[in-house]
């Protein structure tokens, strides 16, 4: 396989990658044949998938406009993947030239490109770590350069938490990022679940082997578990719904149902 100019030499473009398969639900071109046949082989399962993560996107513009709204001038986006069109430095800087946003990946070309896409944007950055290893991110002098923490900051974490396995304790992980943050802080989460997957569920769970398969296993948790990574905060109405019914700019009864698979929800901390 010859590699694109655009891949870190550093990266096994022979193995399929979760940042890189979403790139490829979105309709991005920085994914590779292996994570096209393991995305189209999850579709096969659940042929929604691409609707499911349009749906992530459209949630998490919604909920950073709020955020803007509410004041907030400081975003930390943790598990953001390679950058697609809206990503959040766009959409908080149109409304606030001034904002600081800090992405988050542990995936190498996920890495390279926000760091192309950024080069020149004094008011966003990127650091290469990991979600289970909170401190890494709270230490880093990317952080420490951009981010204030003792102002309010908006924590996104959509659609990570469910590639986190409870034996790497992600309720520790979420816990730790929340007790760093000021008082009037968001946090923006996103998680898949099989409850509102309109598929049966064995169904379902072919679509879950295939993230098992390529070792990147695919954890679905019930409401009431997802629930438990608001603790701490004050959930922000209308609470932690599907994701079209969250302060939704269209009817949504007029979305794809795929679309209402998972939960996605707004807190703040006291």
């Amino acid at each position: 396989m010859e590699r694109p100019a655009w891949a870190p030499r550093s990266i096994d473009i022979s193995v399929p990658s979760v940042s890189r398969m979403y790139d490829y639900y979105l309709g991005g071109s920085h994914n590779f044949e292996v994570d096209r046949e393991a995305a189209r082989k999850a579709m096969e399962f659940m042929p929604g998938l691409p609707k499911i993560m349009q749906a992530n996107r459209a949630f998490m513009r919604r909920a950073v406009r709020f955020a803007v709204d509410e004041g907030i001038t400081q975003f930390l986006d943790i598990g953001s993947g390679i950058p697609t069109f809206g990503n959040v430095h766009e959409v908080v800087q149109a409304a606030d030239p001034g904002a600081r946003v800090l992405y988050v990946d542990h995936d190498p070309v996920a890495v390279a490109h926000s760091q192309a896409v950024l080069e020149g944007n004094d008011g966003a950055d990127v650091v290469a770590a990991d979600l289970r290893k909170p401190r890494e991110i709270l230490d880093s002098p990317e952080l420490r350069g951009l981010i204030d923490l003792n102002r309010p900051v908006a924590l996104l974490l959509v659609a990570i938490l469910h590639f986190v396995e409870d034996a790497d304790d992600p309720y520790a992980a979420v816990a730790e990022l929340r007790d760093a943050l000021a008082p009037g802080s968001l946090l923006v989460l996103t998680h898949a679940s099989y409850e509102g997957i309109p598929l049966p569920p064995d169904r379902a769970e072919g679509a879950v082997d295939v993230y098992k398969d390529i070792r990147n296993p695919l954890i679905m948790r019930s409401r009431d578990e997802i629930a438990r990574f608001f603790e701490g905060y004050d959930m922000v109405e209308p609470g932690l719904v599907p994701m079209p019914q969250w302060r939704p700019d269209t009817a949504p009864e007029d979305e794809d149902p795929y679309a209402f698979s998972g939960f996605a929800g707004v807190g703040r901390t006291a």
